[in-house]
């Protein structure tokens, strides 16, 4: 890698480990329908007017079925999880438990690509469970399966998109996913906001927090992760999953004071070390 490369991939690391410090701020408030579904909105708008000036045509009637499906399985489904685990999960823990995504793909392309399950992704996935279960343990009243589960949920969303790509949608451009899915996903889950009204009025910070996490996570995080592929190809772009559970864990500790236990930092140890086995396999 050259090093615009790995401060691109480290900055990538880092806006997408503070994403779920701005979930963890913005749920509590809005509620996890509509943290979501303005995260993909604010992100969408600005997608499309970033592509519409650089001439890009996202054709819409040719692949708009696509952007849907995809948009729900990378942001819709996991976005919602997320926010509801965000109510009573910390920042690291999520930041930690997404990084099995790499894991649930290998998994999943086993299953319906016909992939070999070598002993070293084998490894990799025991060492990933072994993982999640210190970093969920029960811990007092803290501990809530529903928010672990919502989060692996997440994550087998992300898994699963990299084997839908390749077998049914394999010529869609990456572009055109970046914007397509969350304008798509966003006006999907839209009408979805009223099961789940806010529980406040927005403060600065939240406001702020959702235009950080539509325009930064979302929009400028595509523009990067795209750039990588672009340069580096898919597998190298892969490696942001070993930074951002460091950021998350980072970003949580500094600016909302979650304690880092040992068992969280083993587990969190764990998970990379087994994201490394299944991706370099």
């Amino acid at each position: 890698m050259k090093g615009i490369d790995i401060a691109r991939l480290v900055a990538l690391g880092a806006i997408w480990g503070a994403s779920f410090l701005f979930v963890r701020i913005v749920a509590p408030v809005l509620g996890p329908i509509l943290t979501a579904d303005l995260r993909m909105l604010v992100a969408g708008v600005a997608l499309v007017v970033w592509f519409r000036f650089s001439g890009f045509d996202v054709q819409w009637r040719r692949w708009g079925l696509q952007y849907v499906l995809v948009g729900m399985l990378t942001s819709g489904m996991p976005f919602i999880l997320y926010a509801y685990a965000a109510l009573q999960m910390t920042a690291g823990q999520m930041a930690v438990l997404n990084a099995t995504s790499p894991m649930w793909g290998a998994l999943m392309s086993a299953l319906l690509l016909d992939e070999r399950l070598t002993t070293r992704r084998i490894l990799g996935l025991l060492l990933g469970v072994a993982g999640v279960a210190l970093i969920t343990r029960p811990a007092g009243d803290s501990f809530a399966l529903p928010s672990v589960a919502a989060c692996l949920g997440a994550a087998w969303c992300y898994g699963f998109t990299g084997v839908y790509l390749r077998r049914w949608a394999p010529d869609v451009p990456s572009k055109g996913l970046a914007v397509g899915t969350q304008v798509a996903s966003g006006l999907i889950v839209l009408p979805l906001a009223a099961l789940w009204p806010p529980l406040a009025a927005p403060t600065p910070l939240v406001i702020g927090s959702v235009l950080t996490l539509g325009l930064v996570c979302g929009a400028i995080g595509y523009v990067l992760y795209f750039r990588l592929i672009a340069d580096l190809g898919a597998t190298a772009a892969l490696t942001v999953t070993y930074l951002t559970p460091v950021f998350g864990l980072l970003w949580g500790a500094l600016f909302l004071a979650e304690v880092l236990t040992l068992p969280m930092l083993a587990g969190a140890a764990l998970v990379m070390l087994g994201t490394a086995f299944v991706l370099r396999s």
